[in-house]
């Protein structure tokens, strides 16, 4: 019988199912998702579901990837008491989230989440490697038990690609929360808004919470929420460019008029770009290659984790007001 795997032909002896195929090669069932002829397989009929000769199979896995509105307020909470944020009815703590992409191994990987403190990692999907089934797996290095994995639509350029994508991913893992981005060219990442607007709202219908990657555009911004985004992660400059926050202005403008969080994501280079982003209000931020790419990932990702923690305090704390005279702390009157 002759299949073809991700792309690869391959013979194998018949009758054959998709189950006892992926004992043939070597992968764990539960680790994988599986489309066949472009339909996806569901893990409940891998020991039924016979193979025909001719079958076009993806195998794939995660691996490191790479609303009338109210103004917000800088609510203070009692400094003992968990200052945590809600995404599509989930509960976190950290408002650092991390990528998985770009380090040397994912032990490395593994000792940059424990520093940074994360609860949610991003993790693209990819084809199984056929040719040696017994490579490391990011899932036996970032428990998805401990860590809540976030699927996402890395180097996705077009619509149905992305949705494709996280309908395999949902599949792989039952993960129905998941980051949405549509790339528009190579040079420069930027997200394809149109695209982006109308995969949003065809993704929330089939039951996904969608935390969309988008431009810094207030007014597309809001019409995302509109459709049912579950998070608003406008870029605070191009992906991996470490360039810090480049428009601020226009990132208060969205934490202003948003009712579900507001994640910078991508462009943050170094602590101080993190604190920055969490000063202007917004529920978190995600990185990547600021960590990975950093000389020493391990205590970048500490760095990281005090910067997002001292930029949320000063948020809450209310900074001074701007003044464009000096304003002498002791008072001038009586002295000597």
């Amino acid at each position: 019988m002759n299949l073809t795997i991700n792309g690869e032909p391959r013979n194998f002896e018949a009758p054959l199912t998709v189950e006892q195929l992926l004992g043939e090669i070597g992968l764990d069932p539960r680790k994988v998702a599986v489309e066949r002829n472009l339909e996806i397989v569901s893990k409940s009929n891998y020991g039924g579901l016979a193979l025909a000769d001719g079958d076009k199979l993806e195998i794939v896995h995660f691996i490191g990837g790479g609303a009338p509105d109210e103004v917000k307020t800088n609510e203070t909470k009692p400094l003992d008491e968990p200052d945590t944020w809600e995404v599509a009815g989930r509960q976190f703590t950290s408002r650092l989230i991390i990528g998985t992409g770009k380090y040397k191994d994912y032990e490395l990987n593994r000792l940059a989440a424990e520093a940074a403190g994360s609860e949610i990692i991003t993790v693209a999907v990819r084809r199984v490697n056929l040719t040696d089934t017994s490579q490391p797996l990011l899932v036996d290095y970032l428990d998805p038990k401990k860590y809540t994995y976030l699927p996402n639509t890395a180097g996705c350029f077009t619509a149905a690609d992305a949705v494709r994508t996280l309908r395999l991913a949902r599949e792989a893992g039952g993960w129905d929360l998941v980051k949405l981005e549509i790339l528009g060219e190579k040079k420069t990442l930027y997200p394809m808004m149109l695209e982006t607007l109308e995969t949003t709202e065809i993704l929330t219908k089939e039951g996904f919470q969608v935390m969309v990657y988008c431009s810094d555009d207030p007014i597309m911004c809001k019409r995302l929420e509109d459709v049912g985004a579950a998070a608003i992660m406008p870029l605070g400059a191009p992906i991996g460019s470490g360039l810090g926050i480049q428009n601020p202005i226009n990132i208060r403008l969205i934490v202003e008029q948003s009712n579900v969080p507001v994640i910078v994501d991508a462009g943050v280079g170094t602590a101080s770009d993190a604190t920055i982003a969490m000063e202007l209000g917004c529920d978190g931020v995600l990185m990547n290659t600021a960590i990975a790419e950093a000389k020493d990932p391990v205590r970048m990702a500490r760095a990281m984790k005090a910067a997002v923690e001292a930029g949320r305090d000063a948020y809450l704390a209310g900074r001074m007001a701007k003044r464009q005279y000096a304003d002498p702390s002791s008072p001038l009157a009586g002295l000597i």
